[in-house]
């Protein structure tokens, strides 16, 4: 477990990191009252949050943006595994700060997270999404990051400050999106599949079978819930698999495209230059 306290911009900011091979329960517990936002990174690790008998669990948390009010009487678990790593983000403010937030933010904590204001129970549950790729891909750069000192310090004051903004930008965005409960449900079960099966991905009218629900509804609810076109986020997940087995020295360039479904070299080397910058060989030198 890597875990860092870090206080930026007058916002605690809790950085936690965990991978294990067999299963390990980590928990955590806040001194104070507090009024957080989580970003989940990498992995699906389970998250259970435990107050005087009463458990909120989230099974589905890779991508997730969670905000929350929590006091010292609530107890936060995860469960992490080989397949399910834990990176979290954790951007936090005491109740009682947010008029000295210098910038505004506490005027946009009242306004948008007022049920979090002024909690009804220990633990509150506020507005929660999975993120956009634009979100995803900060978390992911602040997971691996390549700056130490200072330089990291300046990096994370930064890319907080950013992560907070499309927090607070995608709410003000939100309309209610008409998605009934049971059908999200589906949509996080036709991520799964096809987070799960990168190499040899579902068709759409295959998925829209296995998750009991039309082609059409799976098309534009599954962009309305997550931001994203069922196939851009496909391929997202893939280049993001591929930059881990090469950052991790773990699969050469042709074993990487092989590995996330791409039969073509060229092909996978162009899609992974315009996502990130650079060909997936001068990752590995």
């Amino acid at each position: 477990m890597i875990r860092e306290l870090l206080d930026i911009n007058d916002f605690i900011v809790l950085v936690e990191e965990a991978d294990s091979k067999a299963i390990t329960i980590d928990s955590c517990t806040f001194d104070e009252p507090v009024i957080a936002v989580a970003f989940y990174g990498a992995g699906n690790v389970e998250l259970s949050v435990q107050f005087e008998g009463k458990e909120k669990a989230y099974r589905h948390s890779k991508g997730l943006a969670l905000s929350f009010y929590a006091d010292d009487k609530v107890e936060f678990v995860h469960t992490v595994s080989a397949n399910k790593p834990l990176e979290c983000i954790l951007i936090a403010t005491s109740p009682r700060n947010l008029e000295k937030l210098p910038h505004g933010e506490g005027e946009l904590f009242a306004q948008m997270l007022n049920q979090l204001v002024h909690p009804s129970d220990h633990y509150v549950q506020g507005p929660k999404f999975y993120m956009t790729p634009e979100m995803q891909s900060i978390v992911h750069q602040i997971f691996h990051s390549p700056y130490q000192g200072k330089t990291k310090m300046m990096f994370f004051r930064s890319q907080v400050t950013t992560l907070l903004s499309h927090f607070f930008g995608q709410l003000a965005q939100r309309d209610e999106d008409g998605i009934k409960t049971s059908e999200k449900e589906k949509l996080v079960q036709a991520k799964e599949i096809l987070a799960q099966n990168l190499d040899a991905p579902p068709s759409l009218s295959e998925l829209s079978k296995q998750i009991g629900l039309n082609s059409f509804k799976l098309k534009k609810n599954f962009k309305a819930y997550f931001g994203v076109p069922v196939f851009k986020y496909l391929q997202n997940e893939r280049l993001s698999k591929a930059h881990d087995l090469l950052r991790n020295q773990e699969a050469s360039v042709q074993e990487a495209a092989w590995h996330v479904g791409y039969d073509s070299l060229s092909s996978f080397s162009n899609a992974f230059a315009k996502k990130y910058g650079f060909r997936p060989s001068q990752i590995r030198g």
